[in-house]
């Protein structure tokens, strides 16, 4: 179903077409990535810029396609080496290869049927997680003589349909105890309102809630 268009020999009009479609489907990887989230712009360039990148890689190693990955994959991977990655940003950078490896062998019309694909799904997924519940981290300061689990926990029971400690840490020298829970607040209930309760029990001590990400930050 899918035949490359290098049937005839690589020309500079298949070239020039291959280079093409790389930079429009960059740009549509870097479109649906940017949508609902935080991005960096060099992040956002280079995704655009990755697949034409590989795609030369690979067109430049003569098909073998082998040799092409491997380089491709050791220039993927410099990035992380300086700045942290979640999963969706090595999911994307390894897509943005996989596309340039398509177009690199000629294979246009896989190349744009499976970006077109991936990027359906992505959206989708990120437009229902809008709607299913959020889990929130909440960071809660509290005095050292503060019995967190009969003054903080039932406060949590109230409000939230789901509240797990993660971490328990002291700071200020021991004379404060730092609690990092995972937190579902209640479907009605407001924000504002378990913070205030949590206000009153902690002696109005810092309290920081932020969006969940994993444990990445409980190391």
């Amino acid at each position: 179903m899918f035949n490359s268009i290098f049937v005839d020999g690589f020309t500079m009009e298949t070239a020039a077409i291959c280079f093409g479609v790389s930079i429009v489907l960059g740009i549509l990887i870097a479109l649906a990535y940017s949508y609902k989230s935080d991005y960096t712009p060099s992040f956002i360039i280079m995704l655009i810029l990755l697949p034409s990148i590989v795609q030369a890689v690979i067109m430049m190693v003569n098909g073998n396609i082998g040799t092409g990955i491997a380089v491709a994959g050791a220039f993927s991977l410099v990035r992380f080496r300086s700045a942290p990655g979640d999963a969706k940003d090595i999911c994307m950078i390894f897509f943005a290869i996989a596309v340039g490896i398509a177009t690199g062998i000629g294979q246009i019309y896989f190349a744009i049927a499976f970006t077109l694909i991936i990027l359906a799904l992505f959206v989708l997924f990120k437009a229902l997680n809008l709607t299913l519940t959020k889990k929130k981290r909440l960071k809660v300061t509290i005095p050292e003589d503060c019995d967190y689990e009969r003054e903080i926990n039932p406060v949590l029971k109230e409000n939230c349909s789901h509240y797990n400690l993660e971490k328990v840490k002291t700071t200020n020298l021991g004379s404060l105890f730092a609690l990092t829970y995972c937190v579902v607040i209640k479907k009605g209930f407001s924000e504002k309102k378990l913070l205030d309760e949590i206000r009153i029990k902690n002696a109005n001590l810092p309290i920081t809630v932020n969006a969940y990400v994993g444990n990445k930050d409980l190391l």
